[in-house]
């Protein structure tokens, strides 16, 4: 995964075969990032590459992450759940997602007219950050696991023990990530690739 965030910028984040080629999600959103990096650091906050994407920091909490994806590019804060959000421009990434929300954008011009609020947001954020307040995580039994899952820990008693021993963290997140698909044999996919990481007792974006 990419350490440097100038890089990021150039090459994108070194998790997918993309990593520095033409094809690289990044390279689709050169000029709205370069617009939404230059408004994020004009607040103060530091900027360093975490999980292979620039994360920005308040004195050492962080605060968002700036990544590109296929059909937009997005401002995500890690406690967005508790900005207030007036202007209801705030994404749920996902059903799952309890604590994040996101920005999402596809040109420079709308994110020029939003500048000034997504400072605003900025300083909310780093105030909720600042006052200490804390998002109850959903405990992993909240999160489904894929029958393909529980059929291969059936089978496989070391790997059900590895599984059981990571982290809750660690542990939604395969579990997000095996069940997104609608395919079963592209769970099945998924699942067969994470054996080792989970075998490994590192996490799904650790195995990078």
């Amino acid at each position: 995964m990419t350490k440097d965030p100038n890089r990021y910028f150039i090459d994108g984040c070194g998790r997918c075969p993309q990593f520095a080629t033409p094809n690289c999600k990044v390279r689709s959103w050169t000029d709205e990032l370069k617009a939404l990096r230059s408004i994020i650091l004009s607040t103060g906050l530091k900027e360093e590459a975490k999980w292979g994407v620039p994360c920005y920091t308040h004195e050492g909490k962080n605060i968002l992450i700036l990544s590109a994806f296929r059909g937009y590019c997005a401002v995500s804060f890690f406690k967005g759940a508790l900005l207030k959000d007036p202007h209801r421009i705030l994404i749920q990434p996902t059903k799952n997602s309890n604590a994040d929300r996101a920005f999402r954008f596809t040109d420079t011009q709308k994110i020029n007219e939003l500048e000034a609020i997504i400072k605003d947001y900025i300083a909310e954020a780093v105030e909720i950050e600042n006052s200490g307040l804390k998002i109850e995580s959903k405990p992993v039994s909240d999160y489904p696991i894929p029958e393909e899952f529980s059929t291969v820990m059936l089978n496989d008693p070391v790997l059900k023990t590895a599984f059981e021993a990571l982290t809750p963290g660690r542990q939604k997140g395969y579990l997000l990530h095996f069940s997104q698909p609608k395919q079963s044999k592209t769970r099945t996919s998924r699942i067969e690739k994470c054996i080792p990481g989970i075998l490994d007792g590192i996490g799904l974006n650790e195995r990078f």
